[in-house]
């Protein structure tokens, strides 16, 4: 994991909104329940970064070993498996872990491990490739350049995530956020260039190379997918 002091108290609120705040609702969300107009555009658009995500990977992942670095409720994980992947689902909610298990369809069952916890964990091993939706978007780009760094030496191929990009409106939003915080608001965004997350993994140690896939801009989803790769 990333030893540091703002990694841990960033970590420490996602778990607390996800799995005491927001479980409820993140689980409507990701489900075809009906839900307002605003989370129908975060729906939509999820579901378009998702399967950007996929296509950056192989069709065929009979063999491979891939970490869903927070999981969330288990698309993501689904879609893996049922390319043959052999899945390490990991988040930091018991709660949505859980979730996630329940929705597994029985006959992918035997290619996806559970565990609740730190998605940067040593002790979850090695991977071919890593898939880290819409979980890393919270964390500052110092952390980030550490947690790619961590993971490098452990991934055969590729880490493929999110960030949030510095648009205009999404940089109103977090200044917003800073200066009207509420005991009960999601953790708040950390909008990123890319250029300088690669300059922040090559200064704690990473060797790869840091690529911009594409933005997914749906309504109230605004988020960039990147590439790191050896």
């Amino acid at each position: 994991m990333v030893a540091t002091p703002t990694y841990g108290a960033t970590r420490d609120r996602v778990e607390d909104y996800f799995d005491r705040t927001a479980t409820r609702t993140w689980e409507r969300l990701t489900s075809d329940a009906a839900v307002s107009g605003i989370r129908r555009t975060v729906r939509k658009g999820r579901d378009r970064m998702r399967t950007l995500m996929l296509n950056q990977l192989p069709d065929d992942l009979t063999g491979h070993r891939v970490l869903d670095a927070g999981c969330g409720a288990g698309q993501m994980t689904a879609d893996l498996a049922a390319r043959g992947a052999d899945v390490v689902a990991v988040d930091i909610s018991p709660e949505l872990v859980k979730i996630a298990g329940q929705r597994l369809p029985r006959a992918l069952s035997h290619r996806v491990t559970f565990a609740s916890g730190d998605m940067l964990a040593s002790e979850l091993g090695l991977f071919d490739h890593v898939v880290a939706m819409d979980s890393m978007i919270y964390y500052q780009a110092d952390d980030l350049g550490r947690a790619l760094a961590a993971l490098c030496p452990r991934v055969g191929g590729s880490v493929v995530f999110t960030v949030a990009p510095r648009t205009p409106f999404l940089m109103a939003f977090w200044g917003l956020g800073r200066v009207f915080p509420r005991s009960d608001r999601a953790p708040v965004l950390i909008p990123h260039v890319p250029k300088r997350l690669a300059r922040s993994a090559h200064r704690h140690g990473a060797t790869g190379t840091l690529r911009k896939v594409a933005r997914i801009s749906h309504g109230f989803y605004i988020s960039t997918c990147l590439d790191y790769a050896k």
